[in-house]
């Protein structure tokens, strides 16, 4: 016989011929059965199974008569065993089970590199699927759960059947069905995947792209999450370009969007099953405490609670003081299908008092409720057992019992837990607990703060969001009409304002009671909430503020909950000497800690040793003070403090007169970390090590400003220039001005003996922000004294020698003047640095001389170091210059191709600032080639960028292509806008950003060109030509500003001055000018001149040497 669970529940017989097999109830019977083929079936799991928590009276006659029925009907037998039954046939009778051997040996096939036989046994296994599992059966409370693993067995199988197609190349006929089976599962993330390398290897990488970020939107829509590494890695495929493969294979039990329950054991009795309706006709008592309020969000949790006190009969929700555990169990105590009784443990100050607690909640007085021990009519010599007379009222009555504020009684209240739970088979117990109760069956439900929107939410999720919902909806209740809709900088302030509450319920409501007398931007202003331009950095909310603020809650409530210091004085007086200590000194992390870091900051080598520490940091978590967060991977466990807790710290860290001392071990701890990582950043490790700066960030900047702030100045010096490489990568190299300005000025113009690279950093850092770093003289004089006392080559931070670079500007002698400084590196022996002197060569060769053929050859020399060393930054600077020279040969192909390249690199190593240059270079590229609608889309992600990262000069180039842009199509009222933008946000002072200011001058002066405003158009471009003289030392740039002068010579009326100056710019760039401003002026040079006249006058001044062509520029621009 064969047997069907996959569709309705079926039976054929040899002849293929179909069973009658009666009604639902029995099929149910068979389907049961049939799940656990060949092997015994308890008699209860059977109860469980077809008649859930509620059973008829007789259930035993009433299964053994459907079992009989069901022999009567099926030609195998039905084995009866002394504790259940056994249906006789081979699991490879029954078609979830063969399903489930194909899918296994299909994928076993799949993963030996056999897709052509995957690809058979996966569709042999879906071709069983006749309709829904067990679909005449939905009713039977063991269904769902079957239902719903089986399932995704199935999408499980498909994805595998698909994998095995792509392998055969597939790729094109699975593009619709992918379409398909991704709007059906739109957060199975491997259907993502698959859908995006059938795309790309069906030539559509546009389409492969727009997949992703329909992927990335729906899970941080659905979820809060980002895309997982498997999906993240194709991603990152398709940018490159690479051939897609499957990602790493992952557990297939495990992971978001992909989930395939393990398959119940039968010799395990199953959870019992999610069904737990009364008896038609029963009431259902709930004896829960009114609430005064609305109840905001938390619908996933309440789901969650619902589906664990289906299945379990112990969960306890764990959470940090005022997260709402109270109110949660509450209303999902009153959401449950039985009986629900509540206990409030809060009051009750001995462990003894509370049975007498629960008896009280129940209605269970002193006498007469119960009856006598024993037999006869003597009454019992002692009173019963309080917990005795609990069990005996409960002993067979469905109920959830709520055990609320757990933890400061958390061993009695698990010991009475155990009992009653024992003795009561049909009580379920929701308790609420800063700390769990540790028995064994507890199911942990922990409760987070209130959500928050993510960084870029529009407004109205902002407004959505249940944490700003919660303030929103008490607000208005104490300050009718309130309505942050209506006014977006009041929704901003109330969104910081949950944000630094951590979207902690109970502070938000008591920051809400302050809206009786203060607004919402007074209170976020009060509690540091708002950001403040003056201050250096941010360490959170005032702690004094924060609880002088947050002290006003309801009159009616626990004294420990009327405010939030009341809330923390609470859990802090449960904790021993030891586990105080240790809060407190973690309270001086930022942004979080590991480990390693909380030994060696909450260690004192007195009473608490460094091995002390991990034992104490568990218990912590246990008790819901510290929230341990554990890594996707192989990465350490980091902790954090929710903001209440980290300002309850710190206050009590100063009481202890422990602050100095602590700040001081954890400035020593983060210098150390950022010591050790400066070298991995220029090494294959590099972005592992970007990834530990970049979680220790907030740390890191916190050691930074207490050190400044304890006066210790060599030690920020120190860490300024550890940072000084991180800073760079990251795109964040304007983070150390304000220290660095700090440093400088306690110093004074001179450097420390021993800190002379440090010094130097410092004065980078703070002269890349200035206007005028004239106003920094003296500084720059010693620094520059410094670093040519060097060669340029700094011994024990490199970075400085990259930084000095743009600030000084290029050398203008020949190149073999560098030689000398090739032979100090040859004798220090560092690969990094010969790459670094290479590239030099390249851009010094490139950008001086215009000599392409040596600069290309430099750099791809430069290159094949930076690779070897496996320096991502390097490779995006190198990729840059090949992609100018490419450009300059009028190879765009080449040059975006070579910029596409440094981009993939450049969002490795998630530098913004790197990007929007690298983008603003690609628009560059493409207005040159004519494709107006890429450069704009590339400028306009460039200002997004550049705006988030601060940078100004990055930011005016942008501006400047976008000018650019809007000429060439013709609008001149924008162009000359986005210009004169871009001309108020250029930095002057800085060797690059002086180069900024003249391109955008250039950019000026066409759009006054094309104005026909000739004065205007002089006036620009004779800034840009007399400007800075260093600038047009640079032969692209001179080259970039003749041929804008020659339009001006057009617009003149003198075109045979302007074949001279186009000549000109042939001989500063090397070959003749590209790019549709040129192509125009060229053209309309030979309209007016003829062919011959054109050429001869071209040829006359291309023959000219740099200084000669410079001369012609400059005589035109300032008349002399």
């Amino acid at each position: 016989m064969k047997f069907g669970i996959l569709g309705a529940t079926q039976a054929l017989g040899a002849d293929g011929a179909e069973v009658a097999l009666g009604g639902p109830r029995r099929r149910a019977l068979l389907a049961l059965l049939l799940l656990d083929a060949g092997r015994p079936v308890s008699g209860e799991r059977l109860v469980d199974g077809l008649y859930g928590e509620d059973p008829p009276a007789g259930v035993g006659n009433a299964v053994q008569s459907q079992v009989s029925r069901l022999r009567q009907v099926l030609p195998v037998p039905i084995e009866g065993l002394p504790a259940g039954y056994r249906l006789a046939v081979d699991p490879d009778q029954v078609d979830a089970h063969r399903f489930q051997r194909l899918g296994a040996q299909g994928r076993e096939a799949l993963a030996g590199g056999e897709p052509a036989l995957a690809a058979r046994l996966l569709r042999e296994a879906l071709a069983l699927w006749r309709g829904p599992a067990l679909a005449d059966v939905g009713d039977a409370p063991f269904a769902a759960a079957q239902v719903v693993r089986l399932e995704e067995l199935r999408t499980g199988a498909v994805e595998d059947r698909i994998e095995a197609d792509l392998a055969l190349g597939q790729h094109r006929s699975l593009v619709a069905e992918l379409g398909e089976l991704v709007a059906a599962h739109p957060l199975r993330e491997r259907l993502r995947g698959q859908l995006m390398r059938a795309l790309y290897d069906s030539g559509r990488q546009s389409e492969a792209l727009a997949a992703y970020e329909d992927a990335r939107r729906e899970l941080a829509d659905s979820l809060g999450a980002d895309p997982g590494p498997e999906l993240a890695a194709v991603h990152l495929a398709v940018l490159r370009g690479e051939p897609t493969a499957a990602p790493p294979d992952v557990s297939r039990e495990t992971g978001r969007g992909g989930d395939v329950p393990r398959e119940t054991s039968s010799d395990a009795r199953p959870a019992p099953d999610a069904r737990l309706d009364p008896p038609a006709g029963a009431a259902v008592r709930h004896e829960l405490p009114a609430q005064l309020t609305s109840f905001v969000g938390r619908s996933d949790e309440l789901a969650l609670i619902a589906d664990r006190l289906a299945r379990q009969r112990l969960v306890t929700l764990i959470g940090p003081g005022g997260a709402g555990k109270t109110r949660l169990a509450v209303e999902a105590a009153g959401r449950h299908p039985q009986d629900a009784s509540f206990v409030e443990l809060a009051g009750v100050t001995e462990g003894a008092e509370i049975p007498q607690a629960v008896l009280g909640a129940l209605g269970l007085r002193d006498g007469g409720l119960l009856p006598a021990v024993g037999h006869g009519s003597a009454a019992p010599t002692a009173a019963p057992d309080p917990v005795a007379r609990i069990a005996a009222a409960l002993a067979d009555r469905p109920l959830l019992l709520v055990l609320d504020n757990c933890e400061h009684l958390v061993a009695d209240a698990a010991l009475l837990a155990e009992r009653l739970l024992t003795a009561c088979p049909r009580l379920r117990i929701l308790a609420t607990s800063r700390e769990a109760l540790g028995i064994t069956g507890e199911t942990l439900c922990p409760v987070a703060t209130l959500g928050l929107p993510q960084p870029g939410t529009d407004r109205e999720q902002v407004l959505d969001s249940p944490a700003v919902r919660l303030f929103t909806d008490r607000a208005a209740a104490v300050s009718p009409g309130f309505d942050p809709a209506a006014d977006p900088a009041t929704a901003d302030a109330v969104l910081r304002l949950c944000s630094a509450l951590d979207g902690l319920p109970l502070a938000i409501e008591l920051a809400a009671a302050r809206l009786r007398s203060l607004s919402v931007t007074d209170i976020a202003a009060r509690l540091g909430a708002l950001p403040d331009h003056d201050a250096p950095y941010s360490l959170g909310v005032r702690p004094d503020a924060l609880f002088r603020l947050l002290s006003r809650g309801s009159r009616t409530a626990q004294p420990r909950q009327r405010t939030l210091r009341g809330v923390v004085d609470w859990s802090w007086d449960l904790l021993p000497d030891d586990e105080r200590a240790v809060l407190r000194r973690a309270a001086v992390f930022a942004g979080g800690w590991t480990q390693t870091a909380a030994e060696a900051v909450c260690a004192d080598g007195d009473t608490i040793e460094p091995d002390d520490v991990l034992d104490l940091m568990a218990a912590l978590v246990e008790k819901s003070l510290v929230v341990a967060q554990h890594h996707q991977g192989t990465g350490p466990v980091r902790y954090r403090m929710l903001e209440s807790i980290r300002a309850y710290g710190a206050e009590r860290l100063a009481e202890a007169g422990e602050t100095a001392r602590v700040h001081r071990a954890h400035a020593a701890y983060f210098l150390d970390v950022a010591l050790a990582a400066d070298p991995h950043l220029r090494s294959a490790e590099q972005l592992e090590w970007l990834r530990l700066l970049s979680e220790e960030r907030d740390n890191l900047q916190a050691a930074l400003h207490r050190s400044l702030d304890a006066d210790d100045i060599h030690g920020a010096m120190r860490l300024i220039a550890a940072l000084s490489s991180y800073w760079l990568l990251r795109g964040v190299r304007y983070e150390g001005v304000g220290p660095a300005r700090q440093v400088l000025a306690a110093l004074g113009p001179a450097a420390p003996e021993g800190l002379e690279e440090e010094y130097a950093l410092c004065v980078l850092a703070v002269v890349s922000a200035l206007s005028d770093p004239d106003d920094f003289t003296a500084h720059v004089a010693a620094a520059t004294e410094i670093v040519e006392g060097m060669d340029r080559i700094a011994r024990r931070f490199p970075v400085l020698t990259l930084l000095w670079a743009p600030f000084a500007g290029v050398p203008n002698g020949d190149i073999g003047t560098l030689e000398g400084i090739e032979t100090l590196l040859a004798q220090r022996g560092d690969p990094w640095y010969d790459a670094l002197v290479h590239l030099g060569y390249g851009f010094q060769a490139w950008m001086v001389h215009g000599q392409a053929e040596v600069a290309q050859r430099e750099c791809e020399r430069s290159l094949a170091g930076f690779r070897r060393q496996g320096d991502r930054w390097g490779l995006i600077t190198c990729l840059n210059v090949l992609a100018d020279i490419a450009d300059y040969r009028g190879d765009f192909r080449q040059a975006l191709d070579f910029i596409g390249q440094a981009l993939v690199l450049a969002e490795e190593l998630d530098s913004v600032l790197d990007v929007a240059e690298l983008l603003t270079n690609r628009a560059a590229y493409s207005l040159r080639a004519g494709d107006l609608d890429a450069a704009t889309v590339s400028c306009e992600r460039a200002v997004t960028l550049s705006r988030r990262a601060g940078a100004p000069e990055t930011l005016a180039m942008a501006h400047r292509c976008l000018a650019d842009a809007a000429r060439l199509r013709g609008d001149l009222a924008a162009a000359r806008a986005l210009a004169e933008q871009a001309l108020a946000e250029c930095p002057t002072g800085w060797f690059s950003s002086n180069s900024t200011k003249t391109i955008v001058l250039t950019s000026l002066g066409l759009v006054a060109v094309a104005e026909g405003d000739a004065e205007n158009a002089r006036d620009c471009l004779r800034s840009a030509v007399t400007f800075d003289s260093d600038v047009m030392h640079l032969s692209m740039n001179a080259a970039h500003t003749a041929v804008s002068v020659a339009a001006l010579a057009l617009l003149d009326g003198d075109p045979r001055q302007a074949a001279g100056l186009l000549g000109a710019a042939e001989a500063l760039r090397g070959s003749r000018p590209v790019g549709p401003d040129a192509d125009a002026t060229v053209a309309a040079v030979r309209a007016a001149l003829g062919d011959a006249e054109c050429d001869a006058a071209l040829a006359a001044t291309a023959a000219l040497d740099r200084p000669a062509a410079l001369g012609i520029l400059t005589t035109y621009v300032t008349g002399s």
